[in-house]
């Protein structure tokens, strides 16, 4: 405790708690509006503090780019945390293509944690992801990431910017996205695209059925029953979405290292 009263030591400790702060503002489950603002900020400058006596502060020095560090350690904080939102954002745009089938993409919901618009199916999946991650205690692993990124980027190195890897990186993550939504939405749409296809050729043979009338309603209740025997296969991708999702932050963490 005496250590961290030392007014020499207070910069250091500023650096790891911006960088802390800053993870939390983009982490997914950390960063929702649900979760009182107070305890935001009382949980990230414990967690600084306790990290403050993991990391070597002997040779940092303070001098006139202090300013560009604290820069540094939230850019690097915010991109993390951004990144993992990214991959899990995967889930609700699963969502989104399910919802445009099954003709539910007009009725669209506020998340009260995002404070953005979602669709309904795309809620549900995402609810279902975020118990998951907490049952198999997912968001330790989480914490877990920002606490060793300090082996991966030093409190007192710089990012290379400069060059495009990082911009790669974060455009390779993106397609990754839209893969593993595909990948969970297509069991679904392809049912519906089944469904869209046999309401066909009923309208070419039998004309005085009005399709209109019948295939929403019908749409809906295979796409609730495929939903639920989907369930244990939405389990299975969504366990290799959170493994794709540490991955994915380890390797940028690396790239901010400069590896």
């Amino acid at each position: 405790m005496l250590d961290l009263i030392n007014l020499n030591s207070i910069p250091v400790f500023l650096l790891v708690l911006v960088r802390v702060a800053a993870f939390f503002v983009t982490l997914p489950l950390f960063s929702y509006r649900t979760i009182p603002m107070p305890f935001k900020i009382g949980f990230s400058f414990f967690l600084a503090f306790i990290m403050y006596y993991t990391i070597d502060v002997s040779a940092i020095a303070i001098d006139e780019l202090y300013l560009f560090l604290l820069l540094k350690e939230a850019l690097v904080g915010l991109l993390i945390g951004l990144i993992a939102f990214i991959i899990l954002s995967a889930v609700q745009i699963a969502g989104g293509f399910i919802d445009f089938q099954m003709g539910f993409a007009i009725a669209n919901v506020i998340d009260p944690q995002t404070g953005s618009q979602s669709p309904l199916t795309g809620q549900y999946f995402y609810i279902i992801a975020l118990l998951f991650l907490l049952s198999v205690n997912g968001h330790h692993l989480l914490i877990d990431g920002i606490f060793y990124s300090y082996d991966f980027i030093p409190i007192d190195a710089f990012v290379p910017f400069h060059d495009g890897t990082i911009a790669d990186f974060i455009i390779d993550s993106f397609n990754k996205m839209f893969l593993i939504a595909f990948q969970m939405s297509i069991p679904l749409v392809g049912c519906l695209f089944l469904v869209d296809i046999a309401l066909g050729i009923i309208a070419r043979t039998v004309p005085q059925l009005n399709v209109f009338v019948v295939g929403l309603p019908l749409k809906i209740f295979v796409s609730f029953v495929v939903i639920l025997l989907f369930l244990s296969l939405f389990m299975i991708l969504v366990k290799s979405l959170f493994a794709t999702m540490f991955e994915t932050m380890r390797e940028l963490m690396q790239l901010f290292g400069g590896g």
